[in-house]
């Protein structure tokens, strides 16, 4: 494949993977309002939210065996269309018990984004090239994620809460469209090590039988810990810490998304270009310092505008740097012959067990939860990048 050809793919890549977040993040600023409305309590839309993450997390488990049979495009465009639909139909909700079902559907269709999308990456790059791949591929995420806050934002206050479900529904489905037209039809040539004719358990059992993708595994549950309260209830947070509108808030809150860009590209090029394909030192030295800004972020957000800001923006890029590499370019190195699809997805869903949904639970669980995950992916500290 030539490098054009590559460039081609990486960048449908990241705008298709990052379209995904449209539908998938936006729920945060529509919380207030679904609250005020439809009169939940706190632990009632921690329920909503709660679901997608079940969902996503069984549905990575079982779409990473998909799609090492599956034509990734084929995957996409039906987890995005599916998305955009769901959208849609949660905005005409009003029971509790309805919105918890729909936004479960979002979750598993939500599930049909990443795994494909590495299938592919890992398709189309070397080792030594992977983590800065993956790592560009992030950042479209990243960015989506802070487009997400300020697009739904914007909407909660132009058209009430249902506009933040609805706007995002009509972005993901435009990029639905253009993924269909740009993405080969066919998956790149590396994909032949793919074990499409291999019965469901022995791709299963390769990849459960895998003690260094239970240690990733581990790792990114903790992670999720941190990764989940500040997306689900930083927004809310922020506002009653700092009185503002949502739209208000949701521009300042989009740092942490943006401060995760520069994390995730530092991490993937730190990785290929000083540590030769290891992941796991770079994973280790940002969870630690993750785990030391998290417990002075209440008082900065308490008293200081301009440093709270800060630190959303640099705890942005120590959650998403290692975040990428746990559920991307490391699983991909561990995954054996023929299941890097599969590796993706039992990774992901573990990690997706640790999301936690109160912004009350103390900071200093958060913070713990951080540091003790740089210990359990310290093993790994020497694993170098291989060939799928």
């Amino acid at each position: 494949m030539s490098e054009r050809a590559r460039a081609r793919v990486l960048w449908v890549l990241w705008l298709t993977y990052g379209s995904f977040y449209f539908c998938r993040s936006n729920l945060a600023a529509a919380v207030p309002g679904i609250r005020s409305e439809l009169v939940l309590t706190r632990t009632e839309i921690g329920w909503i939210l709660g679901a997608l993450k079940l969902a996503y997390g069984i549905g990575q488990l079982i779409n990473g065996q998909l799609a090492e049979r599956v034509a990734p495009r084929r995957l996409l465009a039906i987890g995005m269309l599916a998305s955009a639909a769901l959208n849609v139909v949660f905005g005409f909700g009003t029971g509790l018990y309805f919105l918890i079902f729909v936004w479960a559907c979002n979750g598993y269709a939500q599930a049909l984004g990443w795994a494909p999308t590495m299938r592919v990456a890992t398709a189309t790059f070397s080792p030594e090239r992977r983590g800065r791949a993956i790592a560009v591929i992030g950042t479209g995420y990243q960015l989506a994620g802070a487009l997400t806050f300020v697009v739904a934002g914007a909407s909660v206050d132009a058209f009430g809460w249902r506009g933040a479900v609805w706007v995002p529904a009509i972005l993901l489905a435009l990029s639905a469209i253009h993924m269909l037209v740009l993405m080969p039809r066919e998956a790149p040539p590396r994909v032949a090590h793919a074990r499409s004719d291999a019965p469901w358990t022995r791709t299963l059992a390769a990849t459960l039988g895998n003690g260094r993708l239970w240690l990733l595994a581990g790792a990114l549950g903790l992670l999720s810990v941190c990764r989940y309260g500040f997306i689900d209830w930083g927004i809310a947070h922020l506002i009653e810490a700092q009185p503002a509108s949502v739209t208000v808030s949701a521009l300042k809150y989009a740092v942490l998304p943006l401060g995760g860009i520069a994390g995730t590209l530092a991490a993937g090029w730190a990785t290929d270009r000083y540590f030769g394909g290891r992941r796991a030192p770079v994973v280790c030295v940002m969870l630690v310092g993750l785990a030391g800004l998290v417990l002075g972020y209440d008082a900065l957000v308490q008293t200081s505008l301009i440093g709270s800001i800060i630190a959303l923006a640099l705890i942005g890029a120590l959650i998403f740097g290692p975040q990428v590499l746990l559920v991307g370019a490391a699983p991909v190195d561990l995954a054996h012959g023929g299941t890097v699809a599969a590796a993706v997805g039992f990774v992901d869903f573990i990690g997706y067990v640790g999301a936690r949904y109160d912004w009350h639970v103390a900071l200093e669980l958060w913070a713990g939860a951080a540091l003790a995950g740089a210990l359990v992916v310290a093993p790994l500290w020497r694993t170098r990048a291989a060939a799928p």
